[in-house]
């Protein structure tokens, strides 16, 4: 998707997308929250590679720590399935048209995941 038709989707001008994507503007929740139903992903996507470090100098775990639920959703960030990367991968696999092809791939991963498996 282009970043024109990105802000004409969420009301803002391609400028602006170009300024969240640069990092010279901070982006708001609500206006994360618009880009998430857009691009059709979770909230969590856009946090999936936030490092360890910077979610424990957080001021909810600085001051005071979390809460179960909080805990429970930082947990959950680390949950392969809530992952940026399983959702393009996932994404990608529905892409390929053919069946057969499709299948193979996934006995191939499927093998490979074993041979790599800590079991």
């Amino acid at each position: 998707m282009s970043q024109e038709k990105l802000g004409e989707a969420i009301g803002l001008t391609f400028q602006q997308i170009q300024k969240y994507e640069r990092g010279t503007n901070r982006i708001g929740c609500s206006r994360l929250y618009d880009l998430s139903r857009v691009l059709d992903v979770s909230i969590e996507y856009f946090f999936d590679e936030l490092p360890p470090e910077a979610a424990a100098s957080s001021p909810a775990h600085r001051f005071g720590g979390w809460s179960e639920n909080e805990q429970e959703a930082f947990e959950h960030e680390r949950d392969p399935m809530a992952k940026r990367e399983t959702l393009e991968l996932v994404r990608a696999y529905y892409r390929i048209k053919d069946p057969g092809l499709r299948k193979r791939l996934f006995e191939m991963t499927k093998a490979l995941g074993s041979a790599f498996s800590d079991d």
